[in-house]
């Protein structure tokens, strides 16, 4: 049985609408974990959700401005190579961090 390893967990929340340097905010912070070689990172997109200016935040018929979760998984040191990176692409927004047991699971086929 695979055991155990602790690392962080990053949950980073922002909208759908933001963006970093003419592109998707969610799409640069991809970018950014793939370049750091980041273990893993996952985008989440939310049908509704609100923040601390209790905007909401959802699908429109004329406009989109849904909550985007990302949520990523690694080291701590690496975590914490990223989380200054990714503040300073943020305009808005929360990040989230965690510690958690992660297990990778590879079963080969």
């Amino acid at each position: 049985m695979p055991q155990p390893n602790l690392a962080k967990l990053v949950r980073i929340h922002i909208s759908e609408t933001d963006l970093y340097r003419g592109k998707p905010l969610y799409e640069a912070i991809v970018g950014k974990c793939r370049e750091l070689k980041i273990a893993g990172a996952t985008v989440f997109q939310g049908r509704e959700g609100y923040g601390e200016t209790a905007e909401m935040h959802r699908s429109h018929l004329l406009r989109s401005d849904q909550p985007i979760v990302i949520s990523i998984v690694d080291s701590a040191a690496n975590i914490a190579r990223l989380v200054p990176l990714v503040e300073e692409m943020m305009d808005t927004g929360l990040i989230a961090t965690s510690d958690v047991s992660a297990i990778r699971i590879q079963k080969n086929v």
